[in-house]
This record gives structure tokens, C-alpha cells and sequence, in this order.
């Protein structure tokens, strides 16, 4: 059985959507995750430096508790059990408090994953799978099967991979 290694933060959950609604908290801004899509190269910057100087409630409990889900994540990774091995690979070590936040947001949005199928790591360069679904080029470069970029404000500008841009994209690629 061919495996798939799904990244959670951007990928899974929609992480920038709560990162956006922290910054504009901290700074009193009006960002949009829309916005960011459609925004210019200047004006992403401009958001990345705020983000670079306030991004401190990375590392504080609580912050990957809540995240919401990914428009058609959960049925469409369901479906995908049918017909591959399914691991969830996280480079969460780098922010301590998330292991245990994003093990129980787990257990919550996707109980039909086991435990034996989630690796928290601090680099996935390791990772040994047929696809790697991850919004991080850092990731794909090193991965030795078929990357899918999955589609983020951040990541745009990158052209050097398949994209994926919404979990029925995936679906239609992954389950023909």
C-alpha cells in the first residue's frame, strides 16, 4: 500500500487564519487571510515583518488548541485511508507546547487517525512516504517521493512543485 505523510499546520488546519487574528489582536491591524492571497509582494513583507516581531503566542499554551479545519480535510483524508497508508508528520518540536495541543486537536478532528500514525519531529527530511502533502518548500526539497505543495499565503511565489490548492484538488489527484 502507497504511502501519503499530510503536514498539519496550513495543510490540515488552517493556521494563518489564526495567526492573521492574533496579528491584527497585537497590532491592531485589518489583515485577511484573502487578502494575503491577493496581496503584493510588498504588502506580503509588510505583514511577514509584523508577524517576525509578534509572533511570540507561537510559543505560548494554548495557541494550536483551536485552530479550525481545512475546508473538506477530514472526509476527503477518510477517503484517502481507503487506499493508502495515511501518516500525519508535524516539525512541532520547534514550538514545545504544541505536542500535546495538537495531539488532542487530533483526537478531535480526526479520532480515525491512531496515534501510531502521527510523527512530531523537528524536520521531516527523514520522512519516508510515495507523497508528502506539506505548504513548506523547506519540506519538499528533501523529500524523495512526489511532493504536493499545498496552496498558503506564503507560498505563492513557489512554482517548482505540483500544487494543490484545497483538500478536493487533493481528492481528485490522489483518488482517481
Amino acid at each position: 500500500m502507497k504511502r501519503i505523510a499530510i503536514d498539519m499546520d496550513d495543510v490540515m488546519a488552517d493556521t494563518t487564519v489564526k495567526i492573521i487574528q492574533y496579528i491584527n489582536e497585537r497590532v491592531q491591524s485589518e489583515y485577511t487571510y484573502e487578502g494575503l492571497i491577493n496581496a503584493s509582494s510588498a504588502e506580503k513583507q509588510s505583514f511577514y515583518d509584523v508577524y517576525i516581531s509578534n509572533n511570540d503566542f507561537l510559543w505560548e499554551p494554548g495557541f494550536f488548541d483551536d485552530i479550525p479545519v481545512k475546508s473538506d480535510a477530514v472526509e476527503v483524508i477518510q477517503s484517502l485511508m481507503d487506499h493508502y497508508e495515511i501518516f500525519i508528520v508535524s516539525a512541532a518540536t520547534e514550538f514545545p507546547n504544541s505536542l500535546k495541543e495538537k495531539l488532542s486537536w487530533m483526537n478531535i478532528h480526526f479520532p480515525f487517525i491512531s496515534w501510531k500514525n502521527i510523527v512530531f519531529c523537528g524536520h521531516k527530511h527523514m520522512i519516508s512516504a510515495d507523497y508528502l502533502i506539506d505548504d513548506h518548500e523547506k519540506n519538499l526539497k528533501t523529500f524523495t517521493g512526489t511532493p504536493l505543495l499545498f496552496t498558503a499565503p506564503h507560498n505563492l511565489h513557489i512554482q517548482e512543485y505540483e500544487r494543490v490548492n484545497s483538500w478536493l484538488e487533493v481528492k481528485s489527484r490522489l483518488l482517481l
